[in-house]
Parts: C-alpha cells; sequence; structure tokens
C-alpha cells in the first residue's frame, strides 16, 4: 500500500498538475498555431511565391526527383517562431507581473539603556 500513497503524492503535486495543464494547453495551442500559418498566413504572403512556382499548397514544395519536402520545413519554422514568439510575450509578462519592489531598508534599532543614560549624561553636561 505504501507505493499507491507515494504515486499518489506524487501525482497530486502542484507541480505535476500544472505540467499537465500546461501540455493540455501547449497541444491547442500548437493547433491554433498551425491553422494560423496554413490558413492564414501561407496564403496571404506566400501565394505569390506559391503562384510563381505553380503550386497550391506549402507542403508541395518538394526537390524535384526526390520526396524531401521543404515546403513542410518552412511551414514549421514559421509555426515554431509564432510559438516562440508567443511563449517569449507570456514570460515576459509573468516577469512583470512578478517583479517585486526593493525591500525597504529596516528601520534602525532603538538605542539600548545603556545608550540612553549615555545620551542624558551628554545632554547634562551640555547644559
Amino acid at each position: 500500500m505504501g507505493m499507491m500513497k507515494e504515486f499518489k503524492d506524487f501525482a497530486m503535486r502542484g507541480n505535476v498538475i500544472d505540467l499537465a495543464v500546461g501540455v493540455v494547453i501547449g497541444g491547442a495551442f500548437n493547433k491554433i498555431v498551425t491553422s494560423l500559418v496554413d490558413d492564414i498566413i501561407t496564403p496571404a504572403i506566400l501565394t505569390p511565391a506559391l503562384k510563381a512556382a505553380d503550386l497550391t499548397d506549402l507542403a508541395q514544395l518538394t526537390i524535384p526527383g526526390t520526396a524531401i519536402k521543404y515546403g513542410n520545413f518552412i511551414s514549421n519554422i514559421i509555426s515554431f517562431i509564432i510559438v516562440a514568439f508567443a511563449l517569449f510575450l507570456v514570460i515576459k509578462g509573468i516577469n512583470r507581473m512578478n517583479k517585486k519592489e526593493p525591500a525597504a531598508p529596516p528601520p534602525p534599532p532603538e538605542p539600548s539603556n545603556e545608550e540612553k543614560l549615555l545620551m542624558e549624561i551628554r545632554d547634562a553636561l551640555k547644559k
């Protein structure tokens, strides 16, 4: 029974659950970025290049006589750049929110009884 308890403790740790949520959200975000590249960026920006090559899809870009599809590679590079930029913006925002103000210096300690007595003696001697 000890092994099951250890596994439950491991699985229910905050870090594991946060990681699972991050992976699920990352998968959904990947679909959004893929759609952005395939459905918006490629037709809008790369259409003239594809028409010049007499192609309709970026995936059709291949090295003649081989099965090397460098069009897919270009699409994946564009997707990576978008994901990396989005993560950069998210991390930058998180860092801005977590920026801590410098702590105010602690007030000086109150003088001890001996120091108070010495200050009274000093003040009495000045009079």
